[in-house]
């Protein structure tokens, strides 16, 4: 489980095509490297991996191909900065909104509008999840826990401050750059309960 508070801008090492639809992937990340141990879990964009192996501030981690197809991970190159978070821990603070690093889905930047103290950007939203974004409700893009400023039928916006542009990949996102995103997982298990009380009445 994490936050979708990003700790450090990593970079992407190398891919290595290890057979059989998957492949190994290392990351550079210095500060969550600094306590990493095999099986320690670490989100890459988003994506939660399972460190294989720590060596001098690098990690490394399977992926699967099925992870490879549905997220945006397959789109990156050596050289490539991406937003590295630590699992959370059970006594840290909640800063974001609870993020599993499950991605839901690939959506574009549709646009940037740059303002004096903020920037909106709007992404392209995959109609199967468009019923659970809502304005002013939590989204988790490429692993940044973000407040939805607007939303329709297949897209939404968010306004990003100084902060994020400068210490997470969406400074430099441009126009029809993909990113992972994940819907925040209590609207699914809403949509659960409540499609089995309309099919089993009040049990």
């Amino acid at each position: 489980m994490f936050t979708g508070i990003v700790e450090e801008l990593g970079e992407i090492v190398r891919t290595t095509d290890t057979g059989g639809d998957s492949a190994l992937v290392a990351v550079r990340g210095p500060l969550v490297t600094s306590d990493a141990r095999h099986g320690d879990s670490i989100a890459v964009n988003g994506v939660c991996l399972t460190v294989v192996d720590v060596s001098d501030g690098v990690f490394t981690a399977d992926v699967m191909g099925e992870t490879l197809r549905r997220t945006a991970l397959g789109a990156l190159r050596p050289g490539d900065p991406v937003n590295l978070e630590r699992a959370a821990a059970l006594n840290s603070r909640l800063g974001g909104h609870l993020v599993q690093g499950h991605v839901d889905g690939v959506g574009e930047v549709l646009s940037r509008e740059p303002a004096a103290q903020w920037e909106t950007v709007r992404f392209r939203l995959p109609a199967s999840l468009s019923r659970y974004v809502v304005e002013k409700g939590s989204i988790t893009v490429d692993g940044i826990s973000l407040t939805v400023a607007g939303v329709g039928d297949d897209w939404f916006s968010v306004g990003l401050i100084p902060t994020t542009l400068k210490l997470t990949t969406l400074g430099a996102r441009g126009v029809g750059d993909p990113v992972n995103l994940e819907v925040d997982v209590l609207a699914k298990y809403v949509e659960r309960l409540l499609g089995d009380r309309a099919a089993g009445g009040d049990r």
